[in-house]
């Protein structure tokens, strides 16, 4: 398979990746493409027979890593003409269900956020994430099940059907 087909199929799941991941479209498409650009000039990288959605998931995720600690060392920049301005969220079915869902994974911590992310929406395997976040399967499997934990509470919390949970110190 010609290596820019095989990018142009990923191309969906990337794009629902990083809208998730993010929250925000404009940002996440300009994720895309950048990862996109990034693996483009880099085909001659990806080896026939790998998966090319273990590759493009390992360079949007490095990007996404790059991006965090760039924005942590500088200031937040709005453009004059983005003050105030709310990009709306549609997402699909259930808008109040999709919202609740949404909120209780931007609770998450970054690193449960990817890993469910990677293995619920995207259906990667747990060595495909594992290789995607460059961190150990165990791992993996210890973040999925404390975000899944975790997003399980908080949509209880968020639903009504259990009392909020107090804090451990």
């Amino acid at each position: 398979m010609d290596p820019r087909d095989a990018i142009a199929a990923e191309l969906p799941r990337l794009r629902r990746y990083a809208r998730a991941l993010l929250g925000d479209r404009q940002e996440a498409d300009d994720l895309v493409q950048d990862c996109l650009l990034r693996a483009l000039r880099r085909q001659s990288q990806w080896r026939e027979g790998d998966s090319p959605r273990k590759w493009l998931f390992a360079i949007l995720h490095n990007l996404h890593v790059d991006g965090v600690r760039r924005r942590a060392r500088r200031p937040s920049h709005v453009a004059l003409d983005d003050a105030g301005e709310q990009v709306p969220h549609d997402p699909p079915g259930d808008p109040a269900a999709a919202m609740d869902v949404d909120k209780a994974l931007r609770l998450l911590p970054e690193e449960q956020r990817q890993t469910v992310l990677l293995v619920g929406l995207e259906g990667l395997s747990y060595a495909e994430t594992a290789d995607v976040l460059g961190v150990p399967i165990g791992t993996v499997m210890s973040r999925l099940a404390r975000g899944r934990d975790r997003l399980r509470r908080q949509l209880d919390l968020d639903l009504g059907r259990r009392p909020p949970l107090k804090r451990v110190k």
